[in-house]
């Protein structure tokens, strides 16, 4: 099996460039992973939200994650693990508007550090999206306008840790599925590993790497390239030892943006059952809500069964 794609982003400026290209076409058909270098987010940055991150959660969270740990653990065969995953998170949202100053127990510094953070992100991730237009052929910042809706993208953050578990035999950190939304940008542990994708029908190991920013695609991705780019399956094992931490970023529609594939990526399609659906972002989170943990394929069928059907009611 061909190595995790990794790729440096300062070679973009370079004679590297169509090499580079290459390699992130390659990624985003056949991975739907890749891991950044050289991204442009400082790396005194990174150092600053890796430590307020782990301190918040020692002084906030480690100790209510212990009691459900407790709690999990004693009832035993009670426990549905199928359903359960081994996490403490919490949730910040940047855009249309940003919840910040609603979270408890932060502190000023890390408000403020994970707003720059967030302001960084979200230019990588606009930055990202105008390489896939440029690979696919699409003109300059339509994926961003795909996104937009009414009130611009969605941008959220989930912030996460994965402590140690006593079976991980028994229990995932995070159960296997796709993202649904657009463009996530990981910001990972780089001493303690457990992500995992779903490659060839093997999982394979994100490799934790100092300062990198991994990248992966949403099911939006996928229907506006109409398959050409893939979302796949990950998860996050639960391990024996150290606490990782995780801060994904999600990049995604607007609630209201209409999400179809694009036109000009249609044209050597020969069989109408092979386009991808047409909705509205919102719709599909309404079902992704439900089947998370499901497999993306049937999402895609239900929201095709809702066009015609409300074309039908429509038509009557």
């Amino acid at each position: 099996m061909a190595s995790f794609p990794v790729i440096n982003l300062e070679k973009l400026e370079g004679g590297e460039r169509s090499r580079v290209m290459e390699v992130l076409h390659d990624a985003c058909a056949n991975w739907g992973f890749f891991e950044l270098l050289h991204h442009g987010i400082s790396h005194e940055l990174l150092d600053k939200v890796e430590r307020l991150t782990k301190d918040h959660y020692k002084k906030c969270m480690e100790e209510r994650f212990r009691e459900f740990a407790s709690k999990t653990l004693q009832d035993g065969s009670k426990v549905d693990v199928d359903n359960l995953d081994w996490e403490s998170t919490f949730y910040l949202r940047h855009l249309p508007t940003s919840n910040m100053s609603e979270i408890p127990d932060l502190s000023d510094e890390y408000r403020e550090t994970m707003k720059e953070f967030a302001l960084r992100l979200e230019e990588l991730a606009e930055q990202l999206l105008d390489l896939l237009c440029e690979n696919l052929g699409l003109e300059k910042g339509y994926l961003k306008k795909a996104f937009s809706g009414s009130k611009g993208p969605t941008f959220g953050t989930k912030v996460s840790n994965y402590p140690p578990c006593p079976k991980p035999e028994l229990i995932k950190g995070l159960r296997a599925h796709t993202d649904a939304g657009g463009l996530i940008l990981l910001f990972q542990d780089d001493k303690v590993s457990g992500l995992q994708l779903l490659k060839d029908g093997e999982w394979v190991d994100v490799p934790p790497m100092h300062h990198s920013i991994v990248i992966n695609l949403g099911d939006q991705i996928e229907v506006i390239t109409n398959g050409k780019y893939k979302s796949v399956l990950h998860r996050v094992l639960a391990q024996p030892d150290g606490t990782r931490m995780s801060i994904a970023s999600f990049y995604n529609p607007g609630s209201d943006a209409v999400i179809y594939p694009a036109a000009a990526l249609l044209e050597e399609v020969e069989n109408q059952s092979e386009v991808y659906p047409k909705f509205m972002f919102e719709d599909y989170m309404k079902l992704y809500a439900v089947q998370k943990f499901q497999a993306k394929e049937p999402r895609f069928e239900t929201m095709k069964a809702m066009k015609i059907a409300n074309a039908q009611s429509i038509a009557t």
